[in-house]
């Protein structure tokens, strides 16, 4: 499936970071996240990924402040977290600071009293009985209708009063293969008249496929659960992971990004959090994320690290009290992922080898490499120290450093050999 619209160019190289607004201070408020901007600039964040700022359904509303994907307006800002001029002047000042912006857009739903319900009931699904509907069980929100061809024109006027009102640079779409793939094909075209934007889907590119036509990344929600289930099994032989790799070099277009991820505000919340889920392979896992071709999701609070499962429906703030212990590590490897020639992603100037290594059933090693630009990378996937894993370096020779720690190493032939402790990982560069 080939990718209908060319992505825009910075999105192939970036990164993008997960707001959790309501619980990112004690006060949930634009204005508290702000003063965090300088510091996920440092640590080299790309995008900054609203969740829907809109404001939130009253009825059937869930816990003391509702789900944040179930709104009553699409054109307003949540008073809750601030303005519009605030928000504008958030996305004024990220942009300075070299990041971009893009908010979570909730096209398949909206909460139950969203003033279209009476202004525009025609814009829903109705069941048997004339009355709205959701039909995936979620009780506080109710289906829109994409056969009709006016509530297509609305939904995207609504985004495009976004793009105007507050200058953001694309967006997330929650969910996105259940809403038509041609309503994100017109949306795309209408909203491109005046320059380029991202979007990022909710979904997974193995499953939905022709989805890829519109969207420049997607998630990886199978290879999520194979790592989840490699851990859960006791992290024993890594062949199925490998599998599900190739399968997205097969499926994605060759401009297409999938986006790697460890957690987000539905895993922390529900299915508990990267450390409960992965334990030791948390950090292998997120250096993957930032060396693998695609792009590294974060959530909110990773870099402190968060170790606990946020609420989802009522505040629950991240603990900031002391300077984020991982905000070192993440910034080493998305400076490295930024700033070394060997990752970046543009078209198919970056080049991935998968590398074949003495012990594949427990390591995965690959090599990036852009002109004379090579970086090796080495993940330990298991609680055993692995010495003399002979690596075959595919013709790869001369002097490397390894990113972590400095050392140097001289590669004279086509293979060498490499150390590593448990749950560790290298990256070699040239």
């Amino acid at each position: 499936m080939n990718s209908v619209f060319p992505p825009v160019d910075w999105c192939l190289n970036t990164n993008v970071y997960e707001v959790n607004l309501r619980q990112y201070t004690s006060e949930g408020t634009l204005d508290a996240f702000r003063l965090h901007l300088p510091r996920l600039a440092d640590m080299g964040v790309g995008v900054l990924w609203f969740m829907p700022l809109t404001p939130i359904s009253k009825k059937s509303r869930k816990g003391s402040m509702g789900s944040y994907y179930a709104c009553s307006s699409y054109i307003t800002i949540n008073p809750e977290y601030g303005t519009m001029e605030m928000f504008r002047g958030l996305v004024l000042e990220a942009q300075r600071l070299g990041m971009k912006v893009i908010i979570d857009w909730v096209a398949n739903h909206t909460g139950c009293d969203h003033h279209w319900t009476i202004e525009h009931p025609e814009y829903y699904k109705k069941d048997e009985n004339g009355d709205f509907f959701d039909a995936h069980g979620w009780d506080d929100v109710i289906d829109l209708d994409y056969t009709n061809p006016h509530l297509r024109k609305a939904m995207i006027q609504c985004m495009r009063n976004w793009l105007v009102e507050s200058g953001i640079d694309g967006f997330r779409c929650d969910m996105a293969m259940l809403t038509p793939v041609d309503f994100w094909m017109e949306a795309r075209q209408a909203l491109e008249q005046d320059r380029q934007l991202f979007w990022l889907a909710e979904l997974d590119p193995l499953d939905n496929p022709d989805y890829m036509q519109v969207f420049d990344a997607a998630y990886t929600w199978r290879w999520m659960n194979a790592a989840s289930a490699f851990r859960n099994e006791g992290s024993k032989q890594i062949h199925h992971l490998c599998y599900v790799l190739s399968q997205y070099s097969d499926v994605l277009p060759s401009t297409a990004c999938p986006a790697w991820f460890t957690s987000n505000h539905d895993e922390n919340s529900w299915n508990g959090t990267e450390y409960e889920k992965y334990g030791e392979m948390a950090i292998p896992l997120a250096v993957f994320s930032a060396t693998y071709k695609g792009i590294p999701l974060m959530y909110s609070g990773q870099e402190i690290p968060n170790r606990k499962r946020l609420q989802f429906f009522d505040q629950d703030p991240l603990d900031w009290t002391n300077s984020p212990a991982l905000h070192p590590f993440y910034r080493s490897i998305l400076h490295l992922r930024k700033n070394h020639a060997a990752f970046t992603t543009v078209a198919a100037a970056a080049n991935l080898v998968k590398l074949g290594n003495s012990v594949d059933h427990h390591v995965i090693s690959f090599k990036r490499h852009h002109d004379d630009s090579t970086a090796i990378v080495l993940i330990n996937f298991s609680a055993f120290p692995l010495h003399n894993i002979e690596v075959d370096l595919d013709g790869a020779t001369g002097t490397f450093v390894e990113h972590f720690t400095s050392l140097a190493h001289e590669c004279t032939s086509h293979s060498h050999c490499f150390h590593l402790q448990p749950w560790s990982y290298q990256i070699w560069l040239q």
